[in-house]
């Protein structure tokens, strides 16, 4: 019986990412222009060429006080990502902070959805170790 290389889960060309070279942030590698730091990243003549076809698949704002009787208190931003079948595939804490007596902070989440450019190349669901 011969031994079988182990099976790796690889994602497809359409969920490749790399770190920001400006603020580190994982972004996708397609993206022109970073999503947290918003520095230019490449210049694609193509994409500059056509009118941009992002839209917004989700927006929430929202507003939090600092609770009365008069007390500081702490907060802390998290997103969980899941699939369709309901399973966890990403949690980040976003952000941490403190409100003193009488402050606010606001907050807005979106997500963008946008179509690659160029050759589409299949989408193949990830392989599981041990499935044939």
């Amino acid at each position: 019986m011969s031994a079988r290389p182990p099976l790796t889960t690889r994602a497809p060309l359409t969920a490749r990412t790399r770190p920001c070279p400006h603020c580190k942030a994982v972004i996708l590698e397609s993206a022109s222009v970073c999503p947290g730091c918003r520095h230019h990243l490449k210049f694609d003549p193509v994409a500059a060429q056509r009118p941009t076809e992002a839209r917004t698949g989700m927006r929430i704002d929202g507003t939090i006080r600092a609770p009365d009787p008069a007390e500081p208190c702490e907060y802390c931003v998290t997103v969980a990502i899941r699939d369709e079948r309901g399973k966890e595939i990403g949690r980040h804490v976003i952000g941490v902070g403190a409100m003193r007596p009488g402050e606010e902070r606001a907050f807005t989440l979106a997500v963008d959805v946008a179509p690659l450019a160029g050759p589409r190349p299949p989408l193949r669901p990830p392989t599981t170790p041990g499935r044939k």
